[in-house]
């Protein structure tokens, strides 16, 4: 992981940019405990530990910033805070003006008509005015404001009931806390109680929180220069960690290290003069970076109001075509314009640049525009260059590889109910903020591309799979499917008795009323009350009410499975049978989930509102849902599932030459699975020993112990043990194959689908043993997943080509898992069905066949 070195990094060269300065200084925490660990044991205790993916950070940022030539101070005993308030009264004494760096509201403490705070990553300066707004106090009683306060952060005390408003206003009344400790006989009621209770920590806590400025330092303010960079280690170290923009940057221009390029030129288009002007430089244009602003984040309500593009980095413009922002000047028709694009976005030799296209895509078709030649998106690329990554949007990506904070969708809009619309957003923020999404795309482009190597698998994940599935994702959720209103009602009404019952069931177990949907209640009633053992706490140190801890108990208490019960069934009513019809769009009739790709590690599709992912199929309250999903009169609905694909994956991944006969044989794989961990025929397995095989093969894919095992299978430990090690003698390719993914996992720090997905791995080599256990776990279970996904992906793109060209009629309305939903005219159904299951049982060559099942019925649940 390079994201932080890279941030901070790319942070200190924007601050030169802006503020340049001969005198300065990096601080760091040194390693080891400080004054305030001997003030306060508890002291920063409830901290966890820094993540390794952090840890193993630092070593090469220090590296960095000295290669940079910055002065980096490390001083044991104290915090960095110390240290730079040190250097800052310093600066003060000998005339200089000093820009302290930083998110910690503790250091409006340092600040004077001398010290200055600037938070980079938000861009704001607070000078005395500003602290005194921010806090309602001056600098020089931040120190008593957060003695009163506490800081949860760090741990300092405080006193319990005092927020920020009632500290502020304390102080302004009291002027100070020493006042404020003389007269707390005044104060009344319950806040007056805990001051008075807490006085005897205050002392501490306004310690704890007070900034030292009196360190001993080996050099002073003065001498803290900056240098110039030390250009042999500076590219060494850009090279190691695949910095290949800045390293670029210093090769063409080594003079120009200091800081980022230039500022963006941005234009705001609002003549037709200015918009041919452009026009020209778009169809003149290898690539064109191209954006919408629109109405809504629904792409079935959505308006466009404006449109930007980029087709040289920090150079890009923005057409306004719909503002209604008071005294908004008079823009450009959006007819006009959206047809003068027309040619070049429905041009597939013209390649188009964007940043979550389907969007983009989904949007312009609902104005009559198929947008074609989209080469590149910048979410996918990061997505497919790294899946684990948490966050693939603009803003984050933007700051984590070129360093840049964008201006975001908040800052020009507003926030929460206050939140305007994006036509209602005066031009001259929208702007620069529209122009700027199009400009990043296209720097983040230039930046990812290259890192996409064609000798690693990942552009041809990119170029085959993801890029492709877009426009097939976007037809699918304009289509839509169609939900029966009426049956859901009807389900609504029934679970809510149903609900009922189990809570007058949990209660009689409970011996009294709880509120079923209180964590904090049913905490109390399972632990302290019927004192059921606590295996797993909170962060806080609470007893656990998450559901795997629940579904562990529930194997011997009954209230916990009851509370299971009333939890699913509450999430079904709230979720899907209330929610569902509320989600019908208007002008189609349909409900249109929102496919992601860049969400699931293991490339794995997820959908939203609603989430068809999570209906669930073995339930009967799950199946009725599905029998809610209809087709229109005149269609049936056809699903085409993949039979035990994973099963089949790991046969092929494997190579074991037992699970490769049994599949080329068209065996039941469970059964066949049966017979040798048994040691009878086929045709004596019992149902009960394949439920077992079946728990067992798919137990191992997901890592499984025998442990968990024989909780599934309920039968002990020593059984469950012997009936792993019968499986792995019989397939000896299966336990092979699990060692040497691990073993590969570890070496490499990740592991691989059958077409090249890489799936990263950074806990494989943790110290902490059971995130290494679930590290090693998706090892072996991740080449499979994935596959499985690109598969799955690779036949939607087939089928969708299919469709288009043909002259079926047949719509794909969903993706569930392994399993395609299409609706289809009543006569086409035995052609489709046999079309489909061609194009999807051919979207791979493994070494084992892909078997799909059909169904078909008059609703998703027949046709499952």
């Amino acid at each position: 992981p390079t994201g932080a070195v890279y941030g901070v990094a790319n942070m200190l060269r924007k601050l030169l940019a802006d503020y340049g300065s001969d005198h300065v200084a990096v601080v760091f925490d040194a390693r080891g405990k400080t004054f305030r660990d001997e003030l306060f044991k508890h002291y920063k205790a409830h901290r966890p530990p820094m993540p390794e993916e952090l840890a193993n950070q630092i070593e090469p940022l220090h590296d960095l910033v000295r290669a940079m030539g910055f002065p980096l101070l490390q001083v044991s005993g104290v915090e960095a805070d110390d240290v730079i308030g040190t250097l800052a009264r310093q600066a003060a004494g000998q005339g200089m003006s000093t820009l302290i760096s930083t998110g910690d509201k503790d250091m409006a403490q340092l600040v004077n008509e001398r010290v200055t705070l600037v938070n980079t990553m938000t861009g704001t300066v607070m000078g005395t005015e500003g602290v005194r707004a921010k806090f309602g106090v001056p600098p020089e009683r931040i120190v008593d404001y957060l003695a009163l306060v506490g800081d949860t952060s760090d741990n300092i005390p405080g006193v319990p009931r005092v927020g920020p408003k009632t500290a502020a206003r304390w102080l302004t009344e009291y002027g100070s806390l020493d006042a404020l400790k003389d007269r707390a006989g005044e104060i009344k009621g319950k806040v007056g109680e805990s001051l008075r209770e807490h006085l005897q920590d205050l002392e501490l806590s306004r310690e704890l929180a007070t900034i030292r400025c009196d360190v001993e330092l080996d050099v002073d303010a003065a001498q803290l220069r900056l240098r110039e960079p030390d250009p042999g280690a500076l590219r060494e170290l850009l090279a190691n960690l695949e910095f290949t923009s800045w390293l670029s940057q210093l090769e063409e221009n080594p003079s120009a290290e200091a800081g980022p390029a230039n500022a963006a030129e941005y234009e705001l288009i609002l003549s037709r003069e200015a918009f041919e002007t452009w026009m020209e430089r778009l169809e003149g244009a290898e690539l064109v970076a191209f954006d919408t602003e629109t109405t809504s984040l629904d792409y079935m309500q959505a308006r466009i109001v404006g449109v930007s593009f980029a087709v040289e980095p920090e150079q890009a413009a923005y057409v306004p075509v719909a503002h209604t922002c008071p005294g908004a000047p008079e823009q450009l028709d959006r007819q006009w314009v959206l047809s003068r694009l027309r040619p070049l976005l429905e041009d597939p030799a013209r390649a188009k640049l964007g940043h979550n296209l389907k969007y983009d895509m989904t949007v312009l078709a609902r104005h009559g525009i198929a947008l074609a030649g989209i080469r590149f998106d910048t979410m996918l690329e990061s997505y497919v260059l790294d899946s684990t990554a948490s966050r693939h949007d603009m803003d984050s990506l933007s700051l984590k590889y070129l360093g840049h904070k964008t201006t975001t969708y908040e800052e020009v809009a507003g926030k929460g109910a206050r939140q305007i619309r994006f036509d209602e957003v005066a031009l001259e923020q929208a702007g620069p903020y529209a122009a700027e999404d199009a400009d990043i795309t296209l720097r983040l482009h230039r930046h990812l591309w290259p890192r996409l190597a064609p000798e690693t698998g990942l552009r041809r994940v990119f170029e085959e799979i993801e890029m492709p599935l877009v426009p097939v994702l976007s037809r699918m959720e304009r289509i839509g499917v169609r939900v029966d209103t009426d049956m859901l009602a009807a389900q609504s009404r029934e679970l809510t008795g149903r609900l009922a019952e189990i809570e007058a069931e949990a209660h009689r177990l409970a011996g009294r009323a709880f509120n079923l949907g209180s964590p904090k209640q049913i905490q109390a009633i399972l632990y302290e009350e019927q004192k059921l053992p606590v295996t797993v706490k909170t962060p806080k140190g609470a007893p656990s009410t998450a559901e795997a801890v629940l579904a562990e108990l529930a194997l011997d208490y009954p209230l916990p499975r009851v509370i299971l019960d009333y939890r699913a069934l509450s999430k079904l009513k709230s979720t899907y049978t209330d929610r569902l019809p509320q989600q019908i769009d208007p002008d189609t009739g349909r409900v249109h989930t929102s496919y992601h790709q860049a969400v699931a590690a293991t490339g794995r599709l997820s959908s939203s509102d609603p989430n068809l992912q999570n209906i669930p199929v073995r339930s009967e309250e799950g199946r009725r849902i599905r029998q809610a999903f209809v087709a229109e009169p005149g269609y049936r609905i056809l699903a085409a599932d993949y039979s035990q694909i994973e099963l089949r994956i790991m046969a092929h991944l494997s190579g074991d030459e037992g699970l490769l006969r049994a599949f080329a044989s068209g065996e039941d794989i469970h059964r066949a699975t049966a017979a040798e961990v048994f040691g009878v025929s086929a045709e004596q397995v019992s149902a009960e020993q394949r439920r077992s095989a079946k728990a067992i093969n798919f137990g191992l894919i997901y890592g499984m112990s025998a442990f968990g095992l024989g909780r599934q299978l309920g039968i002990d430990r020593t059984t469950a043990q012997a009936y792993v090690d019968r499986y792995f003698a019989r397939y000896p390719g299966v336990r092979r194959y699990m060692e040497q993914t691990r073993e590969q996992g570890r070496e490499w720090g990740y592991v691989e689908t059958v077409f090249g997905r890489r799936l990263y791995l950074p806990e494989i080599d943790s110290r902490n043993g059971q995130r290494r256990a679930q590290a090693e776990r998706a090892a072996i279970n991740a080449p499979m997943q994935g596959t499985a996904a690109d598969i799955i992906k690779l036949a939607m793109i087939a089928v969708d080509r299919w469709i288009e060209t043909g002259d079926l009629d047949v719509r794909m309305v969903m993706q569930v898992h392994d399993e395609l939903v299409f609706e289809v005219a009543e006569g086409a159904v035995e052609a489709v069905g046999a079309g489909v299951r061609g194009w999807m049982e051919g979207a791979a060559a493994l070494s084992v066949p892909l078997v799909v099942d059909i169904g078909v019925g008059a609703n998703w649940d027949e046709a499952h």
